[in-house]
């Protein structure tokens, strides 16, 4: 009986060999007819035999396995044709290798057009960064694909894919820095990037290229440690963001949105001194950068230190005369010294002299914040700034401009 049973597994094996070298060949004619569909139909029901399959076999099933996925599902195709590579390797015998290397090639550059089509030409970031990504599973020694895939999930908003590939590099500690191989297009008379240097040679022996130059790319690690603090940003992760964004400091100091970017976060931690002492640091980098006086006008003005408010406000205006907010703020600021003096108006209700030297001050301070708010609003007329406007105006009795202003007044609110 054993022997019997014996006799009947070779016979089985016998068939499965036939079957596979049958099945083979038709999926081989299937795709020189161009029938992929077939074809892929037979591939599909040999892959359950792939880790028995015969030796003899083996490297015909990965080959033509990669022909019939091909363009159509690049990763199957450079799967399959990757396996060949290494199983030929294995066996030292390379009968379809020189074959499947340039297909391999052709895959590659296929991916990597549309990818880059996808970036520069239909600005559909969420398949660009799909399509690099998979540029460099194909070739994970190009680790510039993984960079570009990780640059385009970002623009895709996509923070989760984006942070996991600028991790990645890291780990590999990719730098990006490279050689670049210029040469001047003797027709159109422009520097142009030619690839590799194999085929700028090329280029220019044959005449159509001069002037052949080198160029070494910057390294991108500070902008990987920068990306990822951006990213925890605008993930609201606070904490990660403020370790990350201390790391991408430490690698460019003299980054400015980076400093600006860790002061904002001191913002919601309301650590306003170190959000101050930033924008200090600032404006040290950028002095004439109007912004950075005015916020830290709202600093100073939130912690009641006015004088110093109005001082950073009126700089700001100095180097943006049209900076509506500065003129509001300046405004408000100033008026910010009415309370106290409506306060002890209230308390001298009964005394005369003392309430109207009280009144008049507040008629002062008025006055002087009046032409703050009035070229606010002449830069950016408001229902706002038409309200405050009228305030005053009737506070100071100035009744023609109140009269005038009224009737603006009821348009906008209508």
């Amino acid at each position: 009986m054993k022997k019997q049973l014996v006799a009947l597994c070779l016979g089985f094996m016998t068939i499965g060999l036939y079957a596979q070298k049958d099945e083979l060949k038709n999926a081989e004619k299937a795709i020189k007819g161009g029938d992929f569909k077939t074809a892929q139909t037979i591939i599909e029901s040999l892959d359950a035999m792939e880790e028995t399959m015969d030796e003899k076999y083996k490297a015909q099933y990965y080959f033509l396995k990669g022909q019939t996925y091909g363009t159509r599902d690049v990763k199957k195709a450079a799967e399959a044709y990757n396996k060949l590579i290494t199983y030929e390797n294995q066996i030292g015998k390379k009968k379809y290798t020189k074959e499947a290397e340039p297909k391999l090639n052709d895959l590659l550059q296929f991916v990597s057009k549309k990818a880059i089509n996808f970036y520069n030409e239909e600005k559909d970031y969420k398949n660009a960064a799909e399509n690099f990504y998979l540029t460099y599973q194909l070739s994970p020694k190009d680790t510039s694909f993984l960079y570009n895939a990780a640059v385009s999930a970002s623009l895709a908003k996509d923070y989760e894919k984006s942070l996991g590939y600028y991790k990645k590099l890291q780990e590999l500690g990719y730098t990006g820095i490279a050689t670049e191989f210029y040469a001047v297009n003797k027709a159109s008379g422009e520097v142009e990037n030619l690839g590799n240097k194999a085929n700028r040679d090329t280029m220019v022996k044959l005449g159509q290229y001069s002037n052949p130059t080198n160029k070494v790319t910057e390294s991108k690690k500070a902008d990987i440690i920068k990306n990822i603090a951006y990213i925890y940003v605008n993930e609201g992760k606070t904490e990660e963001a403020m370790v990350a964004l201390q790391e991408a400091r430490k690698n460019d100091p003299k980054d400015l949105n980076l400093l600006l970017n860790e002061a904002q976060l001191y913002i919601k931690l309301e650590k306003m001194d170190k959000f101050a002492a930033l924008m200090q640091e600032a404006i040290r980098l950028d002095p004439n950068n109007p912004t950075l006086f005015f916020n830290l006008g709202v600093v100073n003005q939130n912690e009641k230190k006015i004088d110093e408010a109005l001082e950073y406000y009126k700089k700001a205006i100095e180097l943006k005369p049209d900076y509506v907010d500065a003129y509001m703020n300046l405004a408000v600021a100033i008026l910010s010294g009415e309370q106290s003096i409506v306060d002890e108006m209230n308390n001298n209700l009964s005394n005369n002299k003392k309430y109207n030297e009280l009144e008049k001050q507040q008629k002062d301070l008025y006055k002087k914040a009046l032409p703050f708010l009035e070229k606010a609003d002449e830069l950016n007329r408001s229902e706002e700034t038409v309200k405050s406007l009228l305030n005053i105006y009737d506070i100071l009795e100035y009744t023609d401009k109140a009269d005038a202003l009224r009737v603006v007044y009821k348009k906008m609110r209508e």
